[in-house]
């Protein structure tokens, strides 16, 4: 039998093109979107009242390291170039497989809990296959939407210029070869950065013949930039199945032949301007149409929801606006990144970005039930005038009431309906304090964790 949903009199934004908000009805039936709009009865239908409500697509993370979640906080205060030095010279390494697990999960988790349906799992810290299992595996509990960077070991991040591990050509062969699964696989590959031009026509090479989407880190701070982008382009490198993170440094005709060779991106303004990858390329990308998804990147330097990451991103692009404008002795006649812009980068934009907008990122039928409720009765939203403007200017995760991925509720009414949170907590503690205890005489543990753990 059909399984179907009705959610009720909401304020539906469905991020359709040409759509506006309207109070409304989402019907699900089994995993998919069945219809959108004002709905009369239907038949056999659990109905959901959402009139207080608001309805829209759940939310889309385009790059984001889950691997390092148990460490939350713990670079808060680092430079990009402490963060490499601490976090993959000295910290990455010290994972076991449990500690992958451990970290993915709760990461993946974490992003649900905030509202976060999709999650690309920049996974670059894969020491090993049974850290790519575990890493798999953590994906699959969480219950979200996932698509699993395979990326390198800690070795390599280090200096190894050995090519990318084909260990990866298992996952494809095996977990990995439903492309149409709820968690999927893709490569991250390390790029000219931090390999060489060589080891990255091996990479991408191995990519393009088990048929993965590649997703790389370019342009990030000092390491970024030099003249790369524009090396991968004589090498024929660029393409359409290619996710370029940050791209803070690339020079404008880079820029241009990303756009050029149907590439996407992905920004992280709240990290990018907090550890030092240079001013975030959003407008910049944005201006040559190229799809621009947001990402939390790592929640050991920022907060792990992407409506931080929203308002962070409209207000660096506003505020340079601004101030280009008042130093020539003018003022905006308005401003520029409309918040309805910015919604769309945390949804049906980011999907685009990843390769997955025929299945998320937008309220449709035929899409996937990936579907995210707000409250609205809560004094920071009501009452509501502008949807959007409420779901990008004041909504946080404490407003994240329902969730559901693939139809499947996996927060109702603020709480989890299928995972032992208590379990995912305390097994994410127990992996913070054996790594934290590996280093407890750097200068930069924090001492918090220390005494912490000594009680």
């Amino acid at each position: 039998m059909t399984n179907r949903t009705l959610l009720r009199g909401g304020w539906v934004v469905t991020m359709a093109p040409g759509s506006a908000p309207f109070r409304g009805d989402v019907l699900i039936e089994d995993d998919v979107i069945a219809a959108v709009g004002v709905l009369g009865a239907v038949a056999d239908a659990e109905v959901v009242d959402a009139r207080d409500r608001i309805v829209l697509p759940g939310l889309v993370d385009t790059h984001r390291h889950l691997w390092q979640s148990s460490l939350r906080g713990i670079a808060v205060d680092w430079t990009l170039g402490q963060y490499f030095a601490r976090m993959r010279g000295r910290l990455g390494g010290l994972f076991a497989p449990e500690d992958t697990y451990a970290a993915t999960l709760l990461g993946a988790v974490e992003a649900l809990d905030a509202g976060i349906t999709t999650v690309v799992d920049w996974s670059h810290n894969i020491n090993g296959p049974e850290h790519a299992d575990a890493a798999w595996q953590a994906l699959l509990d969480a219950g979200g939407r996932a698509v699993f960077a395979y990326g390198a070991s800690n070795a390599q991040a280090l200096g190894d210029r050995s090519p990318h591990t084909g260990d990866v050509r298992r996952l494809r062969e095996g977990v990995g070869s439903d492309d149409t699964a709820r968690v999927t696989l893709g490569m991250a590959v390390r790029g000219p950065e931090f390999s060489t031009p060589e080891l990255a026509e091996a990479d991408w090479g191995l990519a393009r013949a088990l048929g993965l989407p590649v997703t790389v880190h370019v342009g990030g701070g000092l390491r970024g930039a030099g003249r790369h982008v524009a090396d991968l382009a004589r090498r024929g490198l660029l393409g359409p199945d290619t996710t370029y993170v940050h791209a803070t440094m690339l020079a404008d005709d880079e820029l241009d032949a990303i756009a050029a060779a149907g590439g996407r991106a992905s920004v992280s303004p709240e990290v990018e301007a907090n550890m030092g990858h240079g001013y975030p390329a959003t407008m910049r990308l944005r201006a040559r149409g190229i799809p621009t998804g947001l990402s939390a990147d790592v929640c050991t330097s920022v907060g792990g929801d992407l409506f931080g990451g929203m308002r962070v991103a409209l207000a660096l692009a506003r505020g340079a606006a601004h101030a280009s404008a008042l130093a020539a002795g003018e003022a905006l006649a308005e401003v520029p990144l409309p918040a309805v812009d910015v919604l769309a980068m945390a949804t049906i934009e980011s999907a685009r970005a990843i390769g997955l907008d025929d299945r998320t990122g937008s309220l449709e039928p035929g899409k996937q039930a990936d579907v995210l409720l707000l409250r609205t009765d809560t004094p920071s939203l009501a009452p509501v005038s502008d949807p959007v403007g409420a779901v990008v200017l004041a909504s946080g995760v404490r407003e994240v009431d329902g969730v559901l991925v693939a139809g499947r509720w996996v927060k109702r009414e603020g709480r989890f309906v299928h995972r032992d949170l208590s379990a995912v907590l305390d097994r994410a503690t127990r992996s913070r304090d054996r790594l934290l205890d590996a280093v407890r005489d750097e200068p930069w543990c924090p001492p918090a964790a220390v005494s912490s753990r000594a009680r």
